[in-house]
């Protein structure tokens, strides 16, 4: 028999090649001589900060956040004492920026020494923290360090919420026909304090590129907060996706028999999880463990079709929210900084040159 067509084949778990893309590396683990370098650039690694220099007003006892926990902070509040509050307030953020963009700076200048990222001519920068305007007044001021010194990539922010992102992110995962003649998928967005699912609104006949899809409908878990073991965590995830099919019901939508998957880790083909899920409730990396193979036994049919479900790296899914934008680029990245630092890089397998 002759060989199906790639565009026919059905997409893999933790696959390399995808539909517009070829996944060139995710999840790398590049390391100093302190460790692994994206503990410099996590959600951690900056609120740490903060706290450093608020220790060093605290021994001449003027603290201007005063009694209030480093964790209990918002980035709202930083970002408000920034603007329009107490100078030493804002001496503490506007200084907590700088480290922390220099950190990140240092981190993109590592990752762009590796092989897997060489000739990279754009990183996207997304994750948790990129959705306040201190992820931006970050990425902006890493952008500077790096043209200062002649560094040529360009750092852009996501376009979409990074909440909506990661669920976007999964249409990429399958080949265009596989969505044809439909209005909705699922998609679940898994992170180390949060799991998100949603019903993706696709938008085909006014793009067939993807670039007006939106999310129509979510529901987000901060699965970190109850402390939950994995067994709870699957069956709470469970039932947000049955929840996300009654609403696509009531809606009259033509839900997609699939389900998209974006997880912490390296995923192997089979869909289980090499490593990487150390953040998550419970062991998720062990033989015995199998999400996939989990959600399709409860789930079942969607529309009277076996589900189908195909997982990727969270960072991966998040990555490819952003592809109908990347299109006159060859080869382009993404960060995520949220509890850790999300990596992947991408090679476009069709370059569309519109500069």
């Amino acid at each position: 028999m002759d060989k199906p067509s790639p565009s026919l084949e059905l997409p893999t778990h933790g696959a390399a090649t995808l539909p517009s893309v070829t996944v060139d590396s995710y999840n790398i683990e590049v390391r100093d001589d302190d460790g692994f370098i994206g503990d410099k650039a996590s959600k951690g690694a900056f609120w740490d900060i903060v706290e450093k220099w608020r220790k060093a007003l605290r021994k001449a006892g003027e603290d201007p956040f005063g009694k209030t926990a480093t964790e209990d902070l918002s980035k709202k509040q930083l970002v408000d004492e920034l603007e329009k509050g107490d100078p030493e307030a804002a001496g503490v953020v506007q200084s907590a920026v700088e480290e922390f963009s220099q950190q990140f700076a240092h981190v993109i200048r590592r990752f762009l020494r590796t092989k897997e990222w060489r000739d990279t001519e754009a990183i996207v920068i997304g994750g948790g923290f990129r959705g306040s305007r201190l992820g931006e007044l970050v990425a902006g001021r890493t952008g500077l360090i790096l043209k200062a010194e002649k560094i040529k990539v360009d750092l852009e922010m996501i376009h979409n919420d990074p909440d909506d992102a990661g669920l976007i992110g999964a249409a990429h995962l399958l080949p265009p026909w596989m969505l044809k003649g439909h209005d909705t998928m699922l998609a679940v967005d898994i992170g180390g304090t949060n799991i998100r699912v949603g019903t993706v609104e696709l938008n085909i006949g006014k793009s067939r590129d993807l670039i007006k899809s939106k999310v129509a409908n979510s529901e987000i878990w901060c699965h970190a907060k109850d402390e939950t073991d994995r067994s709870g965590a699957v069956a709470r995830l469970v039932k947000m996706l049955e929840d996300q099919i009654r609403w696509n019901g009531k809606e009259k939508l033509a839900l997609a028999p699939v389900i998209g998957i974006g997880c912490p880790g390296i995923i192997r083909e089979d869909g289980s999880i090499d490593r990487g899920g150390q953040n998550l409730p419970g062991n998720w990396e062990s033989s015995s463990f199998h999400l996939p193979g989990g959600i399709k036994e409860k789930i079942g049919e969607i529309g009277g079709s076996e589900a189908m479900i195909v997982m990727h790296n969270d960072a991966v899914v998040q990555g490819l929210s952003e592809l109908p934008h990347m299109q006159d680029r060859k080869s382009w990245a993404v960060l995520t900084i949220g509890t850790g630092l999300g990596n992947a890089r991408f090679t476009n397998r069709d370059v569309k040159k519109t500069k």
